[in-house]
């Protein structure tokens, strides 16, 4: 009876000038007793808007309760005291002030949403559609609704006017024609055009699909996925082909019983195509940078299992004769997308620990895909313009969300190799390129170029901070001043800020910041599955509008070339040789940063290195140490002391042992 009520009342809303006119005009009513019938229909209106829900009456058990929203009320008041005012002045004049009145009531209610948002076009669509709250579209969607709010806010300003001139200068049948046919034709246009609008610029608006959701479907087979070189050579490797390759991949690992598989690849496209294939044959997955031998003896696991395309790796599968000479898989096979549980991945990224030892953080592509969601919302038409090119590795967090997961979702395209030479962005003038880069990398290309021939860039840097003269140059050198993004590989991003503003970070919408005893920064985020969150070692100062200052590392914890090393894990390899008796590794910054060492040899050291030059003896713990690092983290200056600076407490004394570096000496700086 309820709904009955409310559909008739909802007619009667809709059709009351027509109805006022057959009754006043065609039938020759008395205005008092339309009058009556007005307020009639107000008590009417009130009560089904008040009475007793179906799902009330179904528990009588419960108490009743009295119930209504504003909108009836308010409604329901102004027919009665139109009808009333009616009924004593016997004058039709305020029986058609009723659309005026509803235009002004929708003017009010839309035109509010505009200062006490989200806008009321905003409303209705989050209410059909609850998906877009959160979503990587959001706030694209939300800008359009707003324009659509104030279409509808000019057409009730420009309807009320018109009503009023129906009112006051016309008669019944023009105010009639009007008020119940011309002005529901325009809304009627309104809807149409905005429908058409609305489904053109959701054809134009990214299509987002991470990782773990996407479809055989999801794009069209000839969408580029990646591309060589730069852009205009035109060539690609399409959504065909990535379905195709990827296939491949899970055909391989059908035939291994391997639960984890260390992975390495440097091509971005055959890296995509392997950890997408991994994720969905269920396979754990450790990302690592370091492929050196000792340091894979040391995190390989019995049954593990090594992809990579470096030539010539022991007990490896090389991923490109695995791709390229594999058989083409059935059509059934490329178009079937094995489901991916993104709560259920496990990925074992390395990095260092303050113990010294390279640590395993296990993670999921559930906090990956909410970190690049928020990054896309933030900066998404940035992305979608542009294509990216990368100077980062994709084996750690920084380089693995910007030039995999997140092109990957937005559907941009990637440059499928690496930038290697700060020469290599003078040929970036044919297209405007998203660049994802590291502070050093940005540095030594600010040094050797001039202006590059860059069309619009947008640059990312992240694994170190940004000199704030180094941003400066970038921007003259690029064209634009980099966004720094601050995270680890424990907690992804979780701040941003750009230098020409101040130093200051700011944190992401969805992070939020403490400060421990200690000084240091305590971050909880979607992204950080520890509900505690997680404690840094980065001592900070927090502003109160929130934003906060970097003032160093509480730990032993350094970044060098944007290659994060623990000072202690470096002293303790070079204790291996046990031939040193001491060593303090400490971190250096002048032209670059550089790690440097001051070791104390024990007996053996002093026989085994007597009448040997300095070079040498340099070369030989250099050589030691390629076993287990990168060549650019490795100490660049080494000083051999009797004895290292202590203090009363025996610490070491770190300042004095780097001033024991400002000078240079034969034989520093043997592997740049």
């Amino acid at each position: 009876m309820k709904t009955f009520l409310k559909v008739f009342v909802a007619l009667i809303s809709i059709l009351y000038p027509v109805l006022v006119f057959t009754l006043l005009v065609v039938y020759k009513m008395p205005v008092r007793i339309v009058s009556l019938c007005v307020v009639f229909l107000a008590l009417v209106y009130f009560l089904s808007s008040t009475s007793a829900s179906s799902k009330e009456k179904i528990q009588p058990d419960k108490k009743k309760k009295f119930s209504f929203s504003i909108k009836p009320l308010v409604s329901s008041v102004f027919l009665f005291a139109v009808g009333i005012i009616c009924y004593i002045t016997n004058s039709s004049l305020f029986l058609k002030l009723y659309p005026i009145v509803i235009s002004l009531m929708l003017l009010f209610v839309f035109g509010i949403t505009l200062i006490t948002k989200p806008n009321m076009i905003f409303r209705f669509a989050t209410l059909q559609d609850k998906s877009i709250i959160g979503s990587v579209n959001e706030k694209r969607i939300e800008r359009y609704c707003l324009k659509v709010t104030y279409v509808w806010c000019t057409f009730f300003i420009l309807n009320s006017l018109a009503a009023a001139y129906t009112v006051f200068f016309c008669d019944e049948r023009v105010w009639t024609i009007y008020n119940c046919g011309i002005s529901y034709a325009i809304m009627g246009t309104i809807f149409a055009v905005e429908f058409i609008i609305r489904w053109r610029v959701n054809k134009k608006m990214p299509q987002y699909f991470p990782i773990s959701k996407f479809k055989a479907d999801s794009r069209k087979d000839d969408y580029v996925i990646c591309y060589e070189n730069k852009w205009t050579d035109k060539i690609y490797k399409t959504w065909k082909d990535f379905l195709t390759d990827s296939a491949k991949m899970r055909n391989f690992l059908s035939k291994h019983d391997a639960k984890k598989f260390i992975l390495h690849v440097n091509d971005y496209y055959y890296f995509l195509c392997c950890f997408v294939a991994l994720l969905q044959c269920k396979k754990e997955i450790a990302l690592t940078a370091n492929i050196t031998e000792e340091f894979l003896k040391e995190m390989r696991e019995d049954g593990d299992e090594f992809l990579t395309d470096v030539k010539n790796q022991k007990d490896s599968f090389f991923v490109p004769e695995i791709i390229e000479n594999s058989s083409v898989p059935s059509e059934e096979e490329i178009r079937t997308t094995p489901e991916i549980n993104a709560d259920e991945t496990k990925i074992h990224m390395f990095t260092s620990g303050s113990t010294g030892k390279p640590k395993a953080v296990l993670q999921r592509m559930t906090e990956f895909e909410l970190d690049n969601e928020f990054v896309f919302s933030k900066w998404g038409a940035e992305f979608t313009k542009r294509k990216n090119v990368a100077t980062v590795s994709q084996h750690h967090i920084y380089g693995f969300l910007f030039t995999i997961t997140l092109p990957f979702a937005a559907g941009v395209a990637f440059r499928r190799t690496r930038i290697e030479f700060p020469a290599e962005f003078e040929k970036l003038d044919d297209a405007e390129y998203m660049i994802i880069a590291v502070p050093a990398f940005l540095k030594r290309t600010v040094e050797s170029e001039d202006k590059l021939p860059l069309k619009d860039a947008f640059i990312f840097t992240s694994g170190g901070v940004l000199l704030p003269e180094v941003a400066e140059k970038t921007d003259k050198v690029f064209g634009f001043w980099p966004v720094e993004v601050y995270g680890s590989t424990e907690t992804s991003g979780i701040a941003y800020r750009q230098s020409k503003n101040g130093v200051q970070w700011t944190p992401f919408d969805n992070a939020s910041i403490t400060q421990n005893e200690e000084g240091c920064l305590n971050i909880r985020s979607p992204y950080i599955k520890d509900p505690a969150g997680f404690q840094t070692a980065d001592l900070v100062e927090i502003l109160d509008d929130g934003r906060f200052i970097l003032k160093g590392r509480k730990d032993s914890i350094v970044k060098i070339e944007e290659k994060r090393v623990s000072l202690i894990e470096v002293e303790n390899r070079i204790l291996l040789t046990k031939l040193v008796k001491d060593v303090c590794v400490v971190a250096m910054s002048d032209r670059r940063q550089y790690l440097a060492a001051a070791i104390v040899f024990n007996e053996d050291g002093e026989k085994k290195f007597e009448g040997w030059k300095k070079f040498d003896i340099n070369m030989f713990f250099h050589d030691f140490l390629l076993d287990y690092f990168e060549n650019v983290v490795i100490p660049k200056k080494w000083r051999f002391l009797k004895e290292l600076p202590m203090d009363l407490q025996g610490k070491k004394k770190k300042l004095e042992i780097q001033a024991l570096f400002t000078k240079t000496e034969d034989g520093d700086n043997i592997a740049k």
